[in-house]
């Protein structure tokens, strides 16, 4: 880790992404309590999930071409420059009194879409960043960093909620936005240029969705990563378990939405050394999966707060544990001309599969309530992981060695 840090533009990198990851997560929060403070509804916020689902599946091929065709680092400060813009209008209408749900969608949509030109590029920076022996490593300092944002964000946007209502937290938003532009400009990092001949658009997405095809892992990753994102999909239900279950307010639910992220902190020692030593992390992946439904269980049947947060806390630290050993497995897996458009489709499941789960769980909470929808959904890791492990597959067998890149 030490290492690591010494690296003056990978550590420049790392605590940009964990600052423009503090307005992220704190706008995102402050989407899905806005808009239930609007309308009341856990269906009506569930469609903050379908906004992001939308920009997610229909746009990411195209980010992750482009991220392969031109440079990687001008993709990603024109992406932070859109959601800026995005950002600070939300925080005038919000702080005008103006601000509608619908006005909240259009916004996620909108980030949505700037995100998903974003982070093709801002996954595979990192390996121009780092030797190839320790790209395993940077990612697995990078998620659970990112979790402090994750954990910050939140949280922040619980307080500014109560001071100032969404509004504040948007305009915050922006300012972090800001912060990463400019970083990026004064990094050293080497213009990326394609290898082979030029190809159209739709051709490099052709040949990106092909490359996974025939990549087993990745796409069994992918299946696995939706079994939990879809069907376990909790942070549409925050909302409604914090004011109406567990009757803690807007502060609750702030603290009961960065639980998750302090988990996934706790953990980073751990999942650093396993992703560093272990040469069988397709087991702990496993292993870690199952004990995400759990975790999700406990949450849905927590009778106080304190045992709410505790069961959030677990959440984090097994979902630390599992998306670092996929997200290193799919770029030590993939060959640097065609990282963008891989990490595309693979985003498509770990970014789609929540928003999609915002929709599902979220229509299916409107019909039972949000306990029975979480109780039932936190049963899909728990079966899809016990499948992998009870059959040989390139999913338990997975070591985490590098081995040489594919051609």
């Amino acid at each position: 880790m030490t290492e690591l840090l010494r690296n003056r533009d990978f550590a420049l990198y790392w605590a940009a992404v964990v600052l423009s990851q503090i307005g992220t997560r704190g706008t995102v929060a402050a989407n899905f309590f806005q808009v239930y403070e609007l309308t009341g509804s856990i269906a009506y916020t569930g469609l903050v999930g379908a906004a992001q689902a939308v920009a997610l599946l229909v746009l990411s091929p195209l980010g992750g071409a482009l991220a392969d065709r031109v440079d990687r680092r001008r993709l990603l400060q024109a992406a932070q420059a859109v959601a800026l813009v995005v950002a600070a209008v939300l925080a005038w209408l919000t702080l005008t009194g103006h601000a509608q749900a619908w006005h909240v969608v259009l916004s996620v949509v909108l980030t949505t879409a700037a995100a998903t030109f974003d982070q093709p590029a801002r996954q595979a920076l990192i390996p121009a960043l780092v030797p190839r022996e320790q790209i395993g490593q940077a990612i697995a300092l990078l998620n659970p960093s990112r979790e402090l944002a994750i954990l910050v964000g939140p949280l922040t946007a619980g307080l500014l909620i109560t001071v100032q209502g969404p509004g504040l937290m948007y305009a915050a938003d922006a300012v972090t936005y800001l912060v990463l532009v400019a970083a990026l400009a004064v990094m050293r990092i080497p213009r990326f240029v394609p290898s082979g001949p030029p190809r159209s658009v739709f051709g490099s997405i052709v040949e990106g969705a092909r490359y996974i095809k025939h990549r087993p892992l990745i796409y069994n990753l992918m299946a696995l990563d939706l079994s939990a994102t879809v069907f376990s999909a909790y942070r549409v239900l925050l909302p409604a378990l914090a004011v109406d279950v567990l009757h803690v307010g807007s502060t609750g639910y702030g603290v009961l939405s960065s639980a998750p992220s302090a988990g996934a902190l706790l953990a980073t020692y751990s999942v650093f050394r396993t992703v560093q030593r272990s040469r069988r992390q397709g087991r702990v992946l496993l292993g870690a999966t199952a004990l995400y439904g759990v975790a999700a269980l406990l949450l849905a049947h927590a009778p106080f707060f304190a045992l709410a947060v505790g069961a959030a806390l677990l959440l984090g630290a097994f979902d630390a544990m599992a998306t670092t050993i996929r997200h290193a497995a799919v770029q030590i897996d993939t060959p640097d001309d065609i990282r963008g458009r891989v990490t595309a489709f693979y985003q498509m499941s770990s970014r789609g599969g929540p928003a999609i789960g915002d929709v599902v769980v979220g229509a299916f909470a409107g019909a039972v309530g949000p306990v029975v929808a979480l109780s039932a959904g936190a049963l899909a890791p728990m079966l899809v992981a016990g499948w992998f492990w009870s059959r040989r597959n390139v999913v338990r067998a997975y070591s985490g060695a590098v081995e040489p890149a594919p051609t």
